[in-house]
């Protein structure tokens, strides 16, 4: 069997007159201008899956192989994970975004906690320094320590504010340290099991969840390396417990693509809590809650998508989603592959679901 022949084609025949003109070799074309990408693709329209393909291995050492089913981390898409159990918990009347957060955290100091408001956390406008950064950076073994949630915030997320909250836009994971902690207290549960009851069961994602740790401790998880090929050296960054909603979300692709579904498709949350999250706060940055919105050429057009990307260790996640017409694409890798071909891959593929020929693949 040729190693990139589609392993999953469904459902085109039903969708519109553009779609059913593809076909799993124009993908497969695609892909063959990444010879050496290894990860999982799918590409969909809604939550039906058009396409799907496994290249490579899921450790590269061992030469397991990939499938669909082998779960990836996520990266950084962990915190648009946590923005939505924080929108569903809106919905629920728990929360509101611009209530100071010394409302939800009393512990928490008073005078920088009377400014807050969990819209600047969620949009990266707090202006809480990125202390955790700081702290790894200086010493790794920051990562293996146990904090309890409000002990980590204590430590890592309570500076002095860098600027007045909403007035600028600074990358900090320490926001979502307070964020988590905000979750917990409010609902009284772990996040995990937030996660669990709010997002993953009612959509059937079994191949996803948190990680504390390293994250090869998953069953079915691929292996981070620094390259797919020899000489085989690990890429790891471990995940503490008091940092899942920074970075400890994993899925497979498939469960990607029904994830975002579910979520920017309205069966999660209200029409209201999906505009709030998907609205661009920091307009230079085209950030929303957690994640970004962006108008980009999209297949010959100018169109809004959902810009899901995450990064950790060696793992490398894109996933898009059109806003109007649900055409969307996962790519995750598992071998440092450059993030911007990563990106590449993603748009070959989104070009052919909307049958639209490009030079994408020229860039690889």
């Amino acid at each position: 069997m040729n190693r990139r022949q589609c392993i999953g084609f469904a459902g085109a025949l039903a969708l519109s007159p553009l779609v059913r003109a593809t076909t799993p070799d124009r993908y497969s074309a695609a892909l063959a201008a990444f010879p050496d990408f290894n990860g999982v693709v799918v590409a969909g329209i809604g939550s039906k899956i058009l396409y799907s393909q496994a290249i490579g291995k899921a450790d590269p050492q061992a030469g397991t192989p990939l499938s669909l089913s082998t779960r990836f981390e996520s990266g950084s898409v962990s915190k648009w994970i946590a923005s939505i159990v924080v929108m569903k918990m809106v919905d629920l009347g728990m929360l509101e975004l611009d209530q100071p957060i010394i409302r939800y955290l009393p512990s928490y100091r008073a005078d920088t906690g009377a400014q807050i408001t969990l819209r600047h956390l969620l949009s990266h406008s707090s202006g809480v320094p990125n202390d955790i950064a700081a702290a790894r950076k200086a010493d790794p073994q920051v990562a293996t320590i146990a904090l309890e949630q409000m002990e980590a915030v204590k430590r890592y997320a309570s500076g002095g504010l860098a600027f007045k909250p909403g007035t600028q836009w600074d990358y900090s994971h320490s926001n979502w340290l307070i964020v988590k902690a905000i979750i917990e207290r409010v609902s009284g549960r772990p996040y995990a099991d937030c996660l669990q009851q709010w997002l993953l069961a009612p959509l059937k994602l079994a191949e996803s969840g948190l990680f504390q740790g390293e994250s090869s401790t998953v069953p079915g998880m691929a292996v981070a390396y620094s390259a797919a090929e020899p000489p085989f050296e690990r890429k790891v960054t471990a995940i503490p417990a008091y940092m899942t909603a920074v970075g400890g979300f994993y899925a497979s692709a498939p469960d990607m693509l029904r994830l975002m579904d579910g979520v920017l498709g309205g069966q999660i949350l209200s029409a209201e809590a999906r505009q709030v999250l998907m609205r661009v706060q920091m307009p230079k940055q085209r950030y929303a809650l957690g994640g970004r919105t962006q108008v980009e050429l999209i297949a010959g057009r100018m169109r809004e998508a959902a810009w899901e990307d995450g990064s950790n260790g060696g793992f490398r996640l894109v996933a898009r989603r059109v806003l109007a017409d649900g055409q969307s694409v996962v790519v995750m890798n598992h071998t440092s592959y450059p993030h911007q071909k990563v990106g590449h891959i993603a748009s070959a593929l989104m070009d052919v679901s909307y049958g639209f020929e490009s030079s994408t693949s020229s860039k690889a």
